[in-house]
């Protein structure tokens, strides 16, 4: 029966077939326009998932388990696997943070048949970037990994975080084999108990465990083909998954630092809190900062949990740019260019694109996105910048007559989606 539902099979089970015939040439002999529709679909593909008014995790608590073993050496992604993965991981750490600013995220090497940590949960890119920059100095990359030890590692910590938080796991795993000290399903079956997502990133073939681990706790798999692939299956995991059945929905006390100031006089002098405690950047006697309005502490930098209340402090940037995953832009209309220019003539005719203002050429914008409601047209790269960077159609907040349309039909997002006092 579970054949008969799952239909998919593998590349090497299904029939022979001719991949080549995809790519054609056009009238000048140039294979370039087919190229350009293959990159224009797999950008499409990840924006069609997207759905609005959904239940999703806004406060993220993520661990990602990287491989340090022997496997990591392997040059098939140059430089090597351990280069590459570092690379990616820095742009994978500063692209969270800026589509989830409330978030915290950590970092665990599994090398030797062990893990360890090597930086915790926190709210900080900078903390963690320093962090996997010390991985490449001076990490000898040896002996087997310890999946079920990773994973037991991360779900130490993620079992004290509250319920209505997101908590998840993201494997990048290079090597074939995995040295674990117990049964690994047993593992899985806590991981799934208590309602931690696990996804992987296999950098050499598709594992059974792997598979089975994302199956059972409700995360993604993936296999990677080469460094443009990584990349692209790594930042698929930015934006916040589906919250979860065993996810609860609760009010959230968050804190909106401010400045103390006496009136006609400077700041005083103080030692931050997120400092104090640090041997590597031990803290200095600044003026400015950030200040709890519950305890009245100093931080250098937002969002954080203050360390003497426990209070989470944020800003409202901050919760603005968390709220827009709630609700995304539409997605706009694809037209073919000719069908624009000649089956639907405007005034003025269209040959830019509205945002960037780049001539749309027959050879290379084959297809064009159309906003409905301000009928503005967009090219391949804006429409991709619209949804996943900026969040609001250019045309629809530029244009008077389509703003004050958007701003009526804007929905009242849901009273569990995200909670704040």
């Amino acid at each position: 029966m579970a054949d008969e539902e799952d239909p998919k099979e593998y590349r090497w089970e299904t029939g022979y077939e001719k991949t080549w015939e995809a790519i054609k040439e056009d009238d000048d002999g140039l294979i370039e326009g087919s190229v350009t529709d293959i990159i224009q679909k797999a950008k499409r593909k990840r924006q069609a998932m997207k759905r609005g008014f959904s239940k999703l995790g806004m406060m993220r608590h993520l661990y990602v388990l990287l491989d340090c073993s022997e496997a990591m050496t392997v040059p098939d992604l140059k430089p090597t696997r351990f280069i590459c993965s570092l690379k990616l991981l820095e742009l994978f750490i500063e692209e969270f943070f800026d589509q989830n600013p409330i978030s915290q995220l950590g970092v665990i090497a599994m090398k030797a048949k062990r893990a360890e940590k090597i930086s915790e949960l926190a709210g900080s890119s900078r903390k963690h970037i320093k962090a996997v920059h010390a991985l490449s100095n001076g990490v000898p990359l040896v002996g087997e990994p310890s999946l079920q030890n990773g994973l037991e590692l991360a779900l130490k910590t993620l079992r004290m975080i509250p319920q209505h938080a997101s908590r998840e796991i993201l494997v990048i795993m290079g090597s074939l084999t995995s040295c674990d000290p117990n049964d690994v399903n047993l593992t899985v079956e806590n991981l799934k108990t208590e309602g931690v997502r696990c996804s992987v990133l296999s950098l050499s073939a598709e594992i059974r465990i792997c598979k089975y681990l994302c199956t059972e706790t409700g995360g993604l798999f993936g296999a990677v083909l080469d460094d443009a692939h990584y990349k692209d299956q790594l930042l698929q995991h930015i934006d916040p998954p589906q919250a979860g059945n065993q996810q609860e929905f609760s009010l959230i006390k968050m804190g909106f630092p401010h400045g103390r100031t006496e009136s006609g006089k400077e700041p005083p002098l103080t030692m931050c809190m997120c400092h104090i405690d640090s041997a590597d950047e031990p803290a200095k006697l600044t003026s400015g900062g950030y200040h709890c309005p519950q305890c009245y502490s100093k931080y250098c930098e937002l969002p954080v949990e203050c360390s003497a209340c426990g209070l989470t402090l944020a800003s409202a940037p901050h919760l603005a740019r968390s709220y827009h995953h709630l609700f995304p832009v539409p997605h706009f209309n694809e037209l073919a260019l000719e069908q624009v220019q000649v089956q639907e003539p405007r005034d003025p005719p269209v040959t830019n694109c509205y945002a960037c203002q780049k001539t749309f050429a027959s050879g290379t914008d084959k297809m064009v996105y159309e906003c409905d409601a301000c009928k503005q047209v967009f090219c391949i790269d804006c429409d991709i910048f619209i949804h996943e960077t900026l969040h609001s159609c250019v045309g629809c907040t530029t244009i008077p007559a389509s703003a004050q349309s958007l701003q009526a039909r804007k929905p009242v997002p849901p009273p569990h989606s995200l909670s704040v006092i």
